[in-house]
């Protein structure tokens, strides 16, 4: 149940965190009004708001940062920082250089499916600086959406990285304060397509929560609704036209049409942009060899499978043994039955485990297939011994009843283990 619960909570806090990118954030102040937000969709630009010195529209910053939002989702983590670190000069009090250089350290995480720590304490110091200023800005002026927006994102992004630490105070706390600021930013939502990626991705998962969680439902009362086609279609538009949260717009989309809409097919093509488009980008790559390889295009899941393993081996930042772990399996699985290379697919297998087990990522999935495999080539290879080893693994990391756990408890039963 507390598995359950983080899920939820994560859920709630990645629309605000990931929505982070650099464009403006969202959320609202701090009265226990939780209960009442209402999260319409509002995209008409706001009467009579001054929007003069928000770094969010200005094209001039635009046009200066572009470079540094390519080099970002690059990978390119030093020259992205260096221009945040020039933007940060010349804007102290501004929230934005703070949040994009925690931005730039928040990608650094990502590709360790969360696991490193080792920049939680310069994270943390970077998005505790935006919401300062943030707040700063918005005590001096009620209608500065855009501090909203930055507010919303930093607090969103502090509480997805508490919940992933545990610290669930924290990450309540934090969650609470980028709805309430999300609630105020709405009504900026007209300026930019900057402004709706908040919105967009709570629409389509306070919908999609209750949905697939049905015993959550009383529990998600205490939340604003959602719209679920209405999110996509925000998140699309944002995707499609957003400077700063395009790129951060494109991860979700893919995501989510390939793991929540079950539709690889349309999450394809979004991941072979972001993994043409910022090909050093390991997260975007390892997604992509996985979109591939679940449509049956074969050639391009080995050729960037390849590119995976050859940039891990060069030390390339961001490439770490996640991304081993999901080329090895998809080379070992290609040998095997593409090529019947059977002495390759082995070695690759066997190299996705040790990937697995260096990040103890042991309880199912490519390390569960990959000891399958080798089970079933060790037992036709008459290699008894090293069958029993590996369905070992597969009869203990397999659900109860399931096909593996029952094909590999007959086969220890038969051989008396």
């Amino acid at each position: 149940m507390i598995q359950i619960l983080r899920f939820i909570l994560l859920l709630f806090l990645l629309p605000l965190s990931v929505w982070a990118q650099q464009s403006g954030t969202n959320h609202s102040p701090l009265p226990d009004t939780t209960r009442q937000v209402q999260l319409e969709n509002v995209d008409v630009a706001p009467n009579a708001v001054d929007t003069k010195g928000w770094l969010l529209l200005d094209k001039d910053i635009q046009t200066e940062l572009e470079g540094a939002v390519y080099n970002l989702y690059n990978f390119k983590y030093d020259k992205a920082e260096r221009q945040f670190r020039s933007l940060r000069r010349r804007y102290p009090n501004h929230p934005m250089p703070y949040f994009l250089l925690g931005l730039s350290t928040w990608w650094k995480i990502v590709p360790t499916n969360n696991q490193t720590k080792q920049y939680d304490k310069l994270f943390f110091a970077y998005m505790d600086t935006a919401i300062t200023k943030g707040e700063q800005l918005y005590e001096a002026d009620k209608h500065n959406y855009e501090a909203c927006f930055f507010l919303a994102a930093a607090y969103g992004f502090d509480g997805r990285l508490h919940a992933d630490r545990h610290d669930w105070r924290k990450a309540t706390v934090s969650a609470k304060r980028a709805l309430e600021y999300l609630e105020i930013s709405k009504e900026a939502n007209g300026l930019s397509p900057e402004f709706l990626f908040g919105q967009a991705l709570f629409n389509y998962y306070a919908v999609w929560i209750p949905d697939n969680y049905t015993l959550l439902k009383p529990v998600l009362l205490f939340f604003p609704k959602g719209n679920k086609a209405l999110g996509l279609q925000q998140l699309r538009n944002v995707a499609d036209n957003g400077f700063y949260v395009g790129p951060e717009a494109r991860v979700f989309l893919m995501k989510i049409l390939l793991n929540e809409e079950n539709k690889p097919e349309a999450a394809l093509p979004i991941a072979r942009y972001m993994a043409s488009t910022y090909p050093d980008n390991a997260y975007c790559q390892r997604f992509y060899a996985l979109v591939c390889f679940n449509q049956g295009e074969f050639r391009e899941c080995e050729r960037v499978s390849r590119e995976i393993l050859d940039k891990l081996n060069q030390g390339l930042p961001g490439y770490e043994a996640i991304s081993g772990r999901y080329a090895t399996y998809f080379l070992g699985w290609l040998m095997q039955n593409k090529y019947k290379d059977f002495t390759k697919a082995k070695d690759y297998y066997l190299r996705c485990i040790v990937f697995a087990e260096s990040t103890a990522e042991t309880s199912g999935g490519f390390y569960l297939y990959a000891n399958l495999a080798l089970a079933r080539m060790a037992d036709k290879e008459k290699d008894t011994k090293a069958a029993i080893r590996y369905y070992s693994v597969v009869r203990d990391k397999s659900e109860r009843n399931s096909e593996q756990y029952n094909e590999a408890k007959a086969y220890l039963k038969k051989n008396k283990q």
